[in-house]
């Protein structure tokens, strides 16, 4: 069985909830408790054969720590660590957390982001959700119609978060060897 990652930026706390989420639908297929990546290295996630990565989207689109006004750290500080990265091998499953009638224009941008960092760093991307039911302009997070992570909204659309991390769970166990 492959050793899984989930690591997760926050500023709030609602994608450090949707990571507690994700692990307990993993089941006893989860390695490890969600760790936050602030407080990761770039060896924890080299030392796992899978990971899923979460974030929020702040600011104008952009990971936390990336926009100037952002107070949260998390993802800006390790952006260096994950661009001279070599993620070969790996897979990574992405989930992001954003806010469909607040920031229509932006709507998950930051997965997108991530989604370009693990891609250029040689990881294998899995887990692509369908856009349809959501109601927005625009997504950095988009390849086609399709989202590159679960995308969610729980500031509109918390109601369908259990369903959507169910369904998207058991759709990249097995692409992530579990």
């Amino acid at each position: 069985m492959a050793k899984v990652g989930i690591f997760f930026g926050s500023d709030t706390g609602k994608t450090r909830k949707v990571a507690k989420q994700i692990h307990e639908a993993l089941g006893s297929d989860a390695v490890a408790a969600p760790v936050n990546i602030n407080k990761a290295s770039i060896d924890d996630l080299l030392a796992c054969d899978a990971l899923i990565l979460g974030t929020p989207t702040l600011g104008t689109g952009q990971l936390p720590g990336l926009d100037a006004d952002c107070q949260a750290e998390s993802w800006g500080e390790f952006v260096p660590e994950l661009e001279s990265a070599d993620l070969s091998g790996k897979t990574v499953a992405l989930f992001g957390l954003g806010d469909q009638q607040s920031y229509p224009d932006d709507f998950v941008s930051a997965m997108g982001e991530l989604y370009d960092l693990v891609s250029a760093a040689g990881a294998e991307v899995v887990g692509f959700c369908s856009s349809a039911g959501y109601e927005f302009n625009d997504s950095a997070a988009l390849d086609g119609d399709d989202f590159v992570g679960l995308a969610l909204d729980q500031d509109n659309q918390a109601d369908q978060t259990a369903e959507r991390i169910k369904s998207w769970v058991a759709s990249i166990k097995p692409a992530l060897g579990l």
